[in-house]
């Protein structure tokens, strides 16, 4: 099946299911099977939410490693948490950092193996949830 992509202000395509995850879409993406003549939200084509879904599992996975590796090595300066969009909780972690004269960094150091060691759904429920502004361990 061909599907046209309805991003930007423009309509792209033909493409296969595959060709649509090159793009940045979510599940509003409008979406369409008949050449741009009606247009569905990406989350009515099961077979493209299966894509899109495992694209967003492996992009959380990743940021799980990234910030597990930066809270070790560059824990004193809050990068993890730059990372994740928690600058509150960054600014904080440099506070701390400064005040302890560097021994904030074994807490860092911990959050590092910890983020490492915990599954992705227990990342994104700690670490991307919005309401959570200082997530520690």
């Amino acid at each position: 099946m061909e599907y046209y992509l309805y991003i930007n202000g423009q309509v792209v395509g033909p493409m296969t299911a595959h060709q649509l995850g090159a793009y940045s879409v979510n599940p509003d993406t409008q979406i369409s099977t008949d050449g741009g003549q009606s247009w569905k939200p990406l989350y009515s084509f099961p077979e493209l939410m299966s894509i899109y879904g495992a694209r967003a599992n492996e992009q959380v996975s990743n940021k799980r490693i990234l910030c597990g590796i930066l809270a070790i090595v560059l824990g004193t300066l809050g990068v993890q948490y730059f990372v994740v969009g928690k600058i509150g909780a960054g600014l904080l972690t440099i506070l701390l950092s400064l005040i302890t004269c560097g021994a904030w960094e074994i807490i860092t150091l911990i959050q590092g193996i910890l983020m490492l060691t915990m599954s992705d759904e227990t990342f994104e429920q700690k670490y991307l949830n919005p309401d959570k502004w200082f997530p520690l361990f």
